[in-house]
């Protein structure tokens, strides 16, 4: 399986959760727009549909990257 690079998925992870923040704190059209541009993306490029799913499956990779780059212990 094809997996985006991990700093795509950070930036998307903190993208779409900063913009679920403001979306609480402030409901608007713009904000709402720039969140579901993020979860569409993100949704793409993680083959789910769900940002939820998307996020929990963006953690995951970012996690399985970051511990195949780490160094085994002797």
């Amino acid at each position: 399986m094809i997996t985006a690079h991990p700093s795509l998925l950070r930036e998307l992870v903190d993208r779409c959760e900063t913009l679920r923040r403001r979306l609480a704190a402030d409901t608007s059209a713009e904000t709402a727009r720039r969140l579901e541009d993020a979860a569409y993306t993100l949704c793409v490029i993680t083959a789910t549909r769900q940002l939820d799913t998307a996020l929990f499956v963006a953690r995951c990779q970012i996690a399985e990257a970051t511990r195949q780059k780490q160094p085994l212990p002797h």
